[in-house]
């Protein structure tokens, strides 16, 4: 089992930063990804971006430029640092890994961008 922690959720305004960060506990084996997804109200869960273990990302078309994901392997946290955020970021952020054919979530944090 892997439990997820999420942290820096909040309100901004647009055009300002956040940074989300994610700590994992209870792998006894190394977590293949690691990454966020990002769930609006009235929309389905949707990527945000994702970072494996040798540091291929993936990002959202979305997000391409404005957000950066990094990951500390050693540590199992990942971070998502959010630059130029528009009202349309505004979500609750999940962090998400996948280990050994298993998929695990966090319970989400709240970012909210006012315009």
């Amino acid at each position: 089992q892997v439990q997820l922690v999420e942290s820096g959720g909040g309100l901004v305004q647009a055009g300002g930063s956040l940074r989300l960060s994610c700590a994992a506990s209870g792998s006894g084996f190394s977590i293949n990804v690691m990454g966020w997804y990002r769930q609006a109200p009235g929309k389905q869960r949707e990527l945000v971006a994702t970072v494996n273990t040798g540091g291929m990302t993936n990002y959202a078309d979305s997000v391409k430029g404005r957000f950066t994901i990094s990951r500390d392997n050693d540590k199992n946290t990942v971070l998502l640092q959010m630059n130029s955020l528009k009202p349309e970021d505004t979500a609750v952020y999940y962090c998400y890994a996948f280990r050994i054919a298993s998929n695990y979530w966090g319970q989400g944090t709240q970012v909210t961008v006012s315009s």
